[in-house]
Order: C-alpha cells, then sequence, then structure tokens
C-alpha cells in the first residue's frame, strides 16, 4: 500500500524518482514503532476494549484506520494532491506499523508462557502471513490495474480485503493476561520513589530520558540539518544512547534501593500533578526496558541483546548487495525476476514451516545455534556462483538453499525474542529487541560496499566472509547457554 503500489501509481503519473524516493519516507513508521509500542500495552481504547479486550481491540481499530486510509487514498489526485496524498499514506503507515506491534503481541501473549516449540510454530505461520501479504496479495495490484481498473480503484480493493481481515480478529479469541495488574504494581513503585526525591532530580531524569529519545529518532530520519554527516556520526550518536538510557536505569535502581533499604517501599507521600504524570510516563516507557534488566541482570540483558544485534549481520550484507552481484557476475532482469523474486515467496512460506518443524523437534537454542550456522554456510552458494559464472542452476539451487536456511533461523529469531519477553510488556519488549536487531542489519550493512569495494570486487571472499560473520553472535550465545538455562527449560529445551 505504500511501497511498490504508492510507486508505481507515482511513476506512472509523471513524477521524478526524487519525488518519488521522498515520498517513501512515510514507511520510516515501522522503523520508529518501538517508540509508542508501550502504549498497546498499556491504554485501554475506550468501549470497544470491554467488549474484544485489549489485543483485538488494538488490532481492529488499527485494521479500520488502514482501511479508512485507503479509501481516502483512492478518491485523491496524486498529481494535483500530491500533500494530501503524502499525509494519507502517513496516517496508513502508522497505523500499520501499531497493528504489527498489537499483532506480534497477540501472537505471543496467545502462546503458552515460555513454551519455545508452540513459539516456534507461531513464528513460522506469522513469518508465512507476512510473505502471503507482502509478495502474494502484494502482485495482485500490479496484475488488476490496466485500461479498467485504476490505481485510485485499486485502493478500493485494498480496503475490502482489510475488511475482510476485520472480521477474522473478531472471530478471534482474547488472550488471558495480569497485564494491568502489573503496570498499577509498576506505577506505584514509581510513585513511591519520585514522592521521596525533589521535584528538580525528577525532571532532569525525564529530560535525559526525553533527549535520548529525540537523539535517536534524530537518528533514525537521518540527521536532518548535517549536511554529509560523517560515518562514525551514527555510532557516536548511539554511544550518547546508551550512557543516557544507562544513567537513567541506575538511577532508578538507585532510588528503588534507597526506598527498600529504608522500609518505604510502596509508601507513597504527598503527590503532586507532575508525580502522577511521571509515574505514569515511567510505568508505561520505562518500565519495559528495566523489567528486562532487571529479571536478567545487566550482565545476561547486554548479552541477549548483543546476540539480538550481531545474529543476522552476515544476512543482511548479502541482501544488501545481492542485487549488485547479480547483475555484476552477469545474470539477467529476468533472471533476477524469476529465480530470485518470484522464488522466494513460495520457498519462505514453505521453509518457514518446516523450519519450524526441526526447532520443535530439536529446541529453540540448537534451532538458534543450528539455524545460524546452516544460514551462514548458504552464503558460500553465492561464493560458488562468482566463481563459475551466470549458472541459472546454481542460482536457483542458491536461492533454495538460502531461503530454506534464513527461513529456519528467523522462525527461531522470532521465537527466541518471543520467549524473552515479559506478559506485561509484550508489545513494548518484542518491538524494542526486533528494532535492535533491524539496526544492527542496517548499520552494519551499510558498510558492504565499502567491503566488496576493499576487496577489489572479489565477490567470492566477500561471501565467504559474509559466513565468517556468524561466528561473534554464536560465541554469545554459547557463552549465554547456561544462565540462560531457566528459560531455555521453561521452553521445553
Amino acid at each position: 500500500m505504500i511501497g511498490s503500489a504508492i510507486s508505481a501509481w507515482l511513476t506512472e503519473s509523471g513524477f521524478s524518482r526524487s519525488e518519488i524516493g521522498f515520498f517513501g519516507v512515510v514507511s520510516v513508521a515501522y522503523s520508529l514503532n518501538f517508540m509508542w509500542s508501550s502504549i498497546v500495552d498499556r491504554v485501554r481504547l475506550p468501549v470497544i476494549s470491554r467488549v474484544l479486550g485489549q489485543r483485538r481491540s488494538w488490532i481492529l481499530v488499527m485494521q479500520a484506520l488502514v482501511a479508512g486510509s485507503c479509501v481516502m487514498m483512492s478518491q485523491v489526485d496524486v498529481v494535483t494532491q500530491l500533500a494530501l496524498a503524502k499525509s494519507i499514506a502517513l496516517a496508513l503507515a502508522f497505523s500499520a506499523a501499531t497493528q504489527d506491534i498489537a499483532i506480534d503481541a497477540y501472537r505471543i501473549d496467545v502462546m503458552p508462557e515460555g513454551d519455545g516449540r508452540r513459539m516456534s510454530a507461531a513464528s513460522a505461520i506469522t513469518t508465512a502471513g507476512w510473505w502471503t501479504g507482502f509478495a502474494g496479495l502484494g502482485a495482485v495490484p500490479f496484475l488488476l490495474v490496466g485500461d479498467v481498473i485504476s490505481w485510485a480503484d485499486c485502493y478500493l480493493f485494498m480496503a475490502a480485503v482489510m475488511v475482510l481481515l476485520m472480521l477474522n480478529t473478531l472471530m478471534s479469541l482474547e488472550p488471558q493476561s495480569s497485564r494491568e495488574q502489573a503496570h498499577r504494581k509498576a506505577q506505584n513503585r514509581y510513585l513511591a520513589m519520585l514522592s521521596q526525591r525533589s521535584e528538580t532530580a525528577s525532571i532532569m531524569l525525564v529530560g535525559l530520558l526525553g533527549l535520548a529519545v529525540m537523539l535517536g529518532v534524530w537518528a533514525i530520519l537521518g540527521m536532518p540539518g548535517v549536511a554529509d554527516p560523517p560515518a562514525y556520526s551514527v555510532w557516536l550518536v548511539i554511544l550518547m544512547e546508551i550512557t543516557a538510557l544507562s544513567f537513567v536505569l541506575r538511577t532508578l535502581a538507585q532510588w528503588e534501593r534507597d526506598l527498600s533499604a529504608n522500609g518505604t517501599a510502596g509508601v507513597v507521600g504527598h503527590l503532586y500533578w507532575h508525580h502522577k504524570t511521571l509515574g505514569w510516563l515511567f510505568s508505561t516507557f520505562l518500565e519495559p526496558l528495566a523489567e528486562f534488566f532487571r529479571r536478567n541482570g545487566v550482565k545476561l540483558a547486554v548479552s541477549i541483546l548483543l546476540f539480538i544485534f550481531l545474529f543476522k549481520i552476515g544476512e543482511a550484507f548479502l541482501g544488501r548487495m545481492s542485487i549488485v552481484f547479480y547483475k555484476e557476475i552477469g545474470f539477467t532482469n529476468e533472471d533476477i525476476g524469476l529465480y530470485s523474486k518470484a522464488t522466494s515467496w513460495w520457498v519462505t512460506i514453505l521453509f518457514s514451516i518446516l523450519g519450524s518443524m526441526v526447532n520443535i523437534r530439536f529446541g529453540l537454542f540448537r534451532g538458534l545455534m543450528v539455524g545460524g550456522i546452516a544460514m551462514a554456510a548458504s552464503n558460500l552458494m553465492f561464493a560458488w556462483i562468482a566463481m563459475v559464472g551466470p549458472s541459472t542452476d546454481l542460482l536457483l539451487m542458491a536461492v533454495i538453499v538460502d531461503g530454506f536456511t534464513s527461513a529456519w533461523s528467523t522462525v527461531a529469531f522470532v521465537a527466541f525474542l518471543s520467549v524473552m519477553c515479559d506478559r506485561a510488556f509484550t508489545a513494548a519488549q518484542y518491538a524494542l529487541m526486533a528494532s535492535l536487531g533491524t539496526l544492527g542489519r542496517t548499520l552494519l550493512a551499510a558498510y558492504s560496499g565499502v567491503l566488496v569495494d576493499g576487496l577489489d570486487g572479489n565477490w567470492a571472499v566477500f561471501f565467504v566472509i559474509t559466513t565468517l560473520m556468524i561466528i561473534p553472535s554464536l560465541i554469545v550465545l554459547l557463552l549465554l547457554r547456561k544462565r540462560l538455562s531457566a528459560v531455555m527449560d521453561a521452553a521445553r529445551e
């Protein structure tokens, strides 16, 4: 809706590449959705949540907004009303990104807590469903649009599809949860801490947290206002983010220890309006991260986050350079479309389900370990192509092998993230960890072209190096094994 379809519509309407590229900025909602994911956990939508429950109500409302945005888009003349079309597309993107948050949370909540095998099965179905919508249903507009049906009419068709999905949401069951009690308990704890501290200290802590958020958004948006920022600037911002968040978490931990030591935990003194506001903000936006560190301990939590950051680096390097590689080796556009694109849909769906069966049989830890090794080793198929030349038989084999190993490792990875979430903060914690994994792939894979240039275009060596990139994450996973034994036992490892 906001990717291929709108790009094709704008192209046929005569817009330049630059204008179409700027229109694509609306998709930044998917990179930023972790920022408001906590609201999906905390806020109960008026009236409708009493009927459907918190998870289904968020999904249904977002689906209605997506459908409504599609109807509005169908009524817009993009040639004369481009600004309005961009605003509608932005609303559509934020609604769809929020729907993703709610669906991920629903998927985790509806499974038995800590059951890694069922999480693997749910992750496989999620992957298959996502690819069906993205690659399968995403092809429908291109098949329908022609002399009879316009792009505007096609958006009406997509709105009708969303209405059908809303019916599915209505027929689903709402998972049981004790989320409200956990949030209320967290808020009371923060109120107790804040009421014992000076107003200046509380406001300074909120200001530091707000600064960290603004820096993160600024970096994700490409540092607007800075012409040609140096390559190290992103890493500098990340270091500042980590420093600020670490200080906030350490300060809150110290305040909590002081309360416990004084025997005043849970005792709230005189509260002003700003105390209640800060208590709600801390318990909504900061508690998911604080709970993750409190539950796992700082060392284990940092190790888990490091593993998430590193796990798919090699795959990201390959993906970023794949089309460049195909073209330089000598494959035609037809070869790329037939073997790389069309094949990937059914391969991903089929092998996601097969991969989940492997994870169910051997357990989550082995699924991550063996799946990660297989995913990395599949890159050697592309090194083989680099040495042999443009063989379509080899390309088909490489796409199938890469699709299987990538789907297998992805299902294990998504299941791992799901098991790591606390049920009171499912939406926030999953969105935060998934965003961290995406950040790792985005930041480090940006240097993939630099690596190829540094190797003087030696693609075979490049793919061997991407194969070895899995090693750091697997070392971290091995070091985590004993400390994660309780979680893995719960996941029936």
